[in-house]
């Protein structure tokens, strides 16, 4: 092949070096006991037998193509580990090569029937996909997700939250009302995400230990282990909520900055799952090699995936951001009630699980020729939900992202109120299950501003209303609720739901002269 060819020539000098210094060394050490020397040079005294030295190791590194991940690595390390001679291996997906360490020459055909044999090749992981239905695929991924977006807008799925009614009312039920709805709202960005790189894990692990395809039950255990885990965490957080009666809530910017670090591993994922880019691929986080093998990930075959961090994952979802979690954290906190309140939160768990399961399920229940076509699909959809996460954390942490001229528009506008006699000024906002309206207003600078916000759901995220700059954080409450704002410069001023899925911008200009 031709891409080996630096390394056989690297071999060939290897070899080469090594020839010319054991024949050195034979030649020295023939003169030495003959008694002859050079003529002009002094003959050397006697001297003791000095102890043999170690043999020198030889180091050979080795482009390979295709690792992705730590399993790809210890796989690897485990093939060439063993070759004769080899003391020692070392692979690594994110620099794309492999360090042999050898106390002999290796053949560097037998290196490279080894790492075929591990299922990869010698060579540069390229940064681009050459393989046309990759792309096909991708693009089509794409089409499919725009087309949902419509028709999840059209009929109105977004905004299920606004027919859930109260809490405070229901109960239970509504709980259980709130997690089905969920299940198939935008926290699916957050949850679906880790639900379907524990899924892809899980395959993956299987595949590299070779086994049988088992039953649906069998093949959904990550997505049923995670389930489980997220029920019994939120029953337990939940009566811990009960019991502090206090919230718990983390500062806007810190969160913002949660939702983009994940959004960033969530578009490595995605992309590894397409397969448009494998250089990317090989950025996936990977677990040192000591921690790997003392969770026993050593085997070459036992991936990333355990029941344990499976179900711990489940019970940390308790703390994402999600609006439909944090409205049922709210009134679980309001309980006073540990038992009530473990009991909430469980039951709201419940209810996420249909669409959870549903999303986990779809890998399961296809052929397995059109699970590659599938994996894809699905990682383009992951890619969607990291821009989701990446959009909705930069809005939570005050940046204002660009609007496409309605900026422009809305900074010309008149303000939405007058200036009254005590010298504020009035503005009125909406809230419901949709977000706010109208979502661009415009107020007159150094005027103080009472801000009204009339809310009719609080069950969904908009009703937690946040303002970066101003470091103003309400939870509203169904009716009317007012916000003293201070006078301000000329600018804009933009404020966000809790998880920065819904937002708004006021846009403060100058008072006209007279």
């Amino acid at each position: 092949m031709a891409s080996d060819l630096p390394f056989r020539l690297a071999v060939d000098d290897v070899l080469a070096q090594m020839a010319a210094e054991r024949q050195g060394a034979a030649s020295a050490a023939s003169a030495a006991a003959s008694g002859v020397s050079k003529p002009g040079s002094v003959p050397a005294p006697a001297a003791t037998a000095a102890p043999a030295a170690a043999p020198a190791l030889i180091s050979t590194t080795v482009p390979v193509a295709g690792m992705t991940c730590r399993t790809c690595e210890v796989r690897i390390q485990k093939f060439v580990g063993r070759l004769p001679n080899v003391e020692g291996v070392r692979a690594s997906a994110v620099q794309g090569r492999v360090e042999i360490t050898s106390s002999a020459p290796v053949p560097a055909a037998s290196v490279e029937k080894a790492i075929r044999a591990a299922g990869y090749e010698i060579g540069r992981t390229p940064w681009l996909s050459g393989d046309a239905n990759v792309w096909l695929t991708a693009v089509a991924g794409v089409a499919l997700v725009a087309v949902l977006a419509v028709l999840a807008q059209v009929t109105g799925l977004t905004e299920l939250a606004s027919g859930a009614g109260n809490l405070g009312n229901g109960g239970l039920l509504v709980a259980l009302l709130l997690g089905l709805a969920a299940g198939v709202s935008t926290c699916m960005a957050l949850v679906g995400g880790l639900v379907l790189a524990l899924s892809a894990s899980f395959q993956a692990r299987r595949a590299a230990t070779g086994a049988t395809e088992g039953g649906v039950m069998s093949q959904m255990r990550p997505a049923l282990v995670f389930m489980a885990g997220r029920i019994v965490g939120y029953g337990v957080l939940g009566a811990a909520l009960g019991a502090l009666g206090a919230s718990v809530t983390m500062p806007p910017q810190v969160t913002a900055v949660l939702m983009v670090a994940v959004a960033v591993v969530m578009t490595i994922l995605g992309t590894r799952l397409t397969g448009v880019s494998p250089r990317i691929a090989t950025w996936s986080p990977t677990l040192p090699m000591g921690l790997g093998r003392q969770l026993g990930l050593a085997d070459g075959g036992a991936g990333a995936y355990s029941d344990t961090r499976a179900a711990g994952l489940g019970a940390a979802s308790f703390f994402l951001p999600c609006g439909f979690t944090q409205a049922v954290q709210i009134y679980a906190l309001s309980t006073g009630s540990p038992l009530f309140a473990g009991a909430i939160m469980a039951v709201f768990a419940i209810g996420t699980a249909p669409g959870l399961l549903a999303l986990a399920g779809l890998p399961v229940v296809v052929p397995s020729t059109m699970r590659p076509t599938l994996l894809r699909l699905v990682g383009v959809v992951v890619i969607g939900f990291a821009f989701i996460n990446a959009s909705a954390g930069i809005r939570l942490s005050g940046i204002t992202l660009p609007s496409f001229g309605v900026e422009a528009a809305v900074a010309a506008a008149p303000p939405a109120g007058g200036v009254a006699a005590d010298g504020t000024q009035a503005l009125t906002t909406f809230q419901d299950g949709g977000g706010y309206s109208p979502a661009d207003v415009s107020i007159y600078a150094g005027v103080p501003t009472r801000w009204t916000i009339e809310s009719s759901t609080t069950a969904t995220c908009a009703a937690s209303l946040v303002v970066p700059s101003l470091g103003i954080r309400v939870r509203l409450n169904e009716g009317s609720n007012t916000i003293d704002l201070p006078a301000m410069p000329p600018g804009v001023m933009a404020y966000t739901c809790s998880m920065g899925m819904y937002s708004g911008r006021v846009t403060v200009v100058e008072r006209p002269a007279g």
